[in-house]
């Protein structure tokens, strides 16, 4: 959009912490407002103003102090940020004389006042800014226009531009010199847009995020408030499921441009209440993977734009679109009516029991919301607020295609129930692992070790393990076998919710079955072997070496007598496997097997370190495949 403003209002922040090019990457607090009008007509300079700010911390950095010549006790008395934005904006219209029709833009050295400093803290704060901090000229953005071969951008500051100007002979001031135009100004979007993104999409590598550790009710405008002050893409908010189906606390943010991807990396660890969100690089296909989709029944109900949606789950597998509408009449109409409600199912048709409703306004969503186990049929209904992201997780996940699909019928039953894969109620065993739960991400073995403290010796050579996600990086869960069940026990009692970096860690004792039930890519519940959702990665610390220990599973537990059939050619047929064999195979294509990511089979199972836990998967394969030869 192209302006034509009367005045430039020059403005400058101060935070209690880091300045310069780090401005803003510490969370610290505003503490002086600095502003200087200039008349563009004129080319005349007003006087400098300057406004402190009272943070809710008085504690400025020596840092600051050097820059700024703040002192606290300076600060004691000022005014705290809200009413200081009000006297501003108030002390500037005034000067502009904005009654008389008079236009101004804020102009700043760099991004990082704006985007980075003003606009978060505001949002943290709920204040409402005023309109003028939603446009603003880069500074560095037009000296680069006006003098494009002087140095990269990221290399400006103002003794730069200023040092440039006096080799060119220009009188020393930097805007009135240009004869410069100032017409395009940045934008800093206000409100979150939602929207869909098709998996045709090309989406750039360099403008998409990954944020860890988000609160699990946290929903994608909870994410835009985090990332206040820079520009998402349109449905560039996506929340990441686990192999549940639940939020896992990842997401993926996708942002207008490169330039606002690297500035949302400088909040690493900033906070979302009291949690702190870890901020990584992520891809184009990462995104895609999460947010894409192809389904043009999703893309029709997800078209009608500034629409709330709400996710239903445990609905009856009989219910109708008549009996969701009555769910939620009167208080709360369903935008559309039938076309507002979009069920989700399986290939084959049937229902999953969930659902994705419609709502027009964030009113009649929260008196949706206020339904939540309330009572359809006979089952409560969970009900959570959603986004279009989550939508198209939904829907890719359930319509994908079992890699083993399900016999018509029975023919024979010829394979007992397999003893290395009870149901959650038959796990049984020694107790002597003990479980970590909720580890911070960058936990390493040695804090694992202090963690544990008098227990450390008490830990069997090489029963260190951590549990990777898909993407190759901690989960916050880590697995310790101990010598004796005694030991375990006394290390859960002792150390749980014991802290670990400002984090409390859940410590539980547990079995040998249960530690490589779920290490081996499963999860203990009543519907069986869940899919393998995480890596594996055995570490220990240099010196931490002991030998070779013992097979947690023995041989005969992975290779029973009566799993070594006579195999014998089949024709070509139709697969089939005993409906009384109650192997627990719920697998599905949403979560890819880890092992087939990382190497073969074979070389899986030919190196010396993993024989000792032989993925359960493999064993089930290998059962099948003996099973589908024998007559």
């Amino acid at each position: 959009m192209t302006v034509n403003p009367d005045y430039l209002v020059l403005f400058f922040t101060t935070t209690s912490g880091a300045s310069g090019d780090q401005l803003g990457s510490d969370e610290k607090e505003i503490v002086q407002l600095v502003w200087q009008v200039v008349d563009l007509a004129t080319k005349k300079a007003g006087q400098v103003n300057e406004l402190l700010v009272k943070p809710d911390h008085i504690e400025l950095s020596e840092e600051c102090q050097e820059v700024s010549g703040l002192t606290e006790e300076a600060l004691t008395e000022a005014e705290p940020l809200e009413e200081a934005i009000e006297q501003l904006n108030q002390r500037l219209c005034a000067e502009v004389d904005t009654g008389a029709g008079s236009t101004f833009y804020l102009c700043t050295d760099g991004q990082l006042h704006i985007r980075q400093v003003l606009h978060p803290e505001a949002s943290s704060k709920n204040i409402l800014l005023p309109e003028c901090f939603f446009s603003f000229f880069d500074l560095r953005k037009e000296f680069k226009k006006k003098f494009p071969s002087e140095g990269e951008l990221k290399d400006l500051n103002l003794q730069v531009m200023a040092d440039c100007i006096l080799k060119r002979h220009v009188e020393y001031d930097l805007l009135c010199i240009f004869c410069h135009q100032f017409s395009f100004p940045e934008k800093v979007n206000d409100k979150f847009e939602t929207g869909t993104c098709s998996k045709m999409e090309r989406v750039d590598d360099n403008t998409v995020i990954r944020a860890r550790g988000l609160p699990w009710q946290s929903s994608d405008q909870d994410i835009a408030r985090f990332f206040r002050g820079l520009n998402i893409a349109k449905g560039g908010a996506a929340l990441c499921l686990n192999a549940q189906g639940r939020r896992n606390g990842e997401a993926l943010v996708r942002f207008e441009s490169e330039e606002h991807r690297d500035l949302a990396l400088q909040r690493h660890k900033h906070h979302m209440g009291t949690r702190y969100i870890e901020v990584y690089k992520a891809t184009g296909e990462d995104f895609l993977k999460i947010a894409g989709g192809t389904s043009n029944e999703v893309a029709k109900f997800l078209s009608r734009e500034n629409q709330v949606i709400v996710r239903m789950r445990g609905l009856p597998f009989t219910a109708t679109i008549e009996q969701v509408l009555q769910f939620f009449s009167p208080a709360c109409p369903v935008t559309d009516d039938s076309e507002g409600i979009l069920f989700v199912r399986f290939p084959d048709g049937r229902p999953t029991g969930d659902a994705f409703v419609l709502f027009s306004c964030e009113e009649h969503a929260q008196n949706a919301l206020k339904k939540h186990k309330d009572i359809l049929g006979k089952r409560y209904i969970e009900l959570f607020k959603s986004t279009a992201a989550e939508v198209q997780q939904v829907l890719n996940r359930y319509s994908s295609a079992p890699l083993i699909p399900v016999a018509p019928s029975p023919i024979l039953s010829v394979v007992p129930p397999p003893t290395f894969m009870p149901p959650t109620a038959a796990v049984t065993g020694v107790r002597d692992c003990v479980r970590l739960r909720g580890l911070p991400y960058d936990a390493t073995i040695q804090d694992i070790l202090v963690f544990l403290g008098e227990y450390t010796a008490d830990i069997k050579p090489h029963g260190v393990h951590m549990v990777l996600n898909l993407q190759g990086r901690p989960s916050g869960d880590a697995f310790i076998q101990m010598r004796s069940a005694d030991r375990a026990f006394l290390a859960a009692q002792h150390c749980h919710k014991r802290s670990m970096k400002e984090r409390y860690v859940e410590v539980f004792a547990c079995s040998a079955q249960e530690m490589n039930i779920v290490l081996m890519g499963g999860t203990l519940n009543r519907s069986g072997l869940s899919p393998p959702p995480c890596k594996l990665r055995r570490l220990s610390p240099p010196s931490y070496t002991f030998p070779h220990g013992t097979a947690v599973l023995p041989s005969a537990a992975i290779y029973p007598s009566q799993f070594l059939l006579s195999p014998r050619p089949l024709a070509p047929t139709t697969t089939f496997y005993p409906a009384s064999n109650p192997l627990y195979m719920n697998y599905t294509t949403y979560y890819p097997s880890s092992i087939r990511e990382s190497c073969s089979p074979a070389e899986f199972s030919s190196n010396p370190e993993n024989k000792t836990h032989l993925p359960i998967v493999l064993v089930i394969l290998k059962t099948l495949i003996s099973l589908f030869r024998c007559v």
